[in-house]
């Protein structure tokens, strides 16, 4: 004979699949945002090491996901400082095409490490704060380029399904995502 399923049942199975989807959610987004850094910083000339979605330690607080960039450059830049500013914006702005909205919780570190940057180039708080709208609506033109887009699904996909992809894997669907768009 079966056990009646009590309502209490129900709702605490229904909480935990809440929970679920709000974790895998979560963990669609911060790839997004690590996905839109490491596209950003290849767009620039920087070199990945790899990208992960696992939790890590910096700076006192915890991180979800990561983007190391290996020291230098493959090609020269023009402005340092700007594609510095443009890699840290491309994580909340990727994240933003998927959730519909800046999460600027989620990306208060960068968001800082932003104002930290541009405060040596501008003269004033309004200043920064024009150069910084500028350079985030940079970064949404960037990101919003087919090939880019497209560059960042596969990574975010990949990073679903791997939670850590080195940066020649990066490389290689940054690669595929260009030569898809250019056909």
């Amino acid at each position: 004979m079966n056990d009646p399923v009590s309502k209490t049942d129900i709702s605490a199975r229904d909480s935990e699949r809440d929970s679920t989807n709000r974790s895998k959610s979560k963990l669609t987004a911060t790839a997004y945002h690590e996905a839109g850094h490491a596209v950003m910083a290849l767009a620039v000339g920087r070199t990945v090491q790899k990208v992960t979605l696992s939790p890590s330690q910096r700076m006192g607080g915890t991180r979800l996901g990561v983007c190391e960039m290996k020291k230098g450059r493959s090609r020269a830049s023009k402005d340092a400082l700007q594609d510095d500013v443009l890699i840290l914006l491309a994580g909340m702005v990727a994240e933003s095409h998927y959730t519909g909205t800046y999460c600027q919780q989620g990306a208060a570190q960068d968001l800082r490490d932003v104002k930290r940057m541009l405060q040596q180039r501008a003269s004033s708080e309004r200043q920064r704060e024009r150069l910084e709208r500028r350079l985030l609506d940079k970064t949404e033109y960037l990101l919003s380029d087919t090939s880019h887009a497209k560059a960042i699904e596969l990574i975010r996909a990949e990073l679903e399904k791997k939670e850590t992809i080195s940066g020649r894997a990066v490389r290689h669907l940054y690669d595929q995502a260009m030569r898809q768009c250019s056909s």
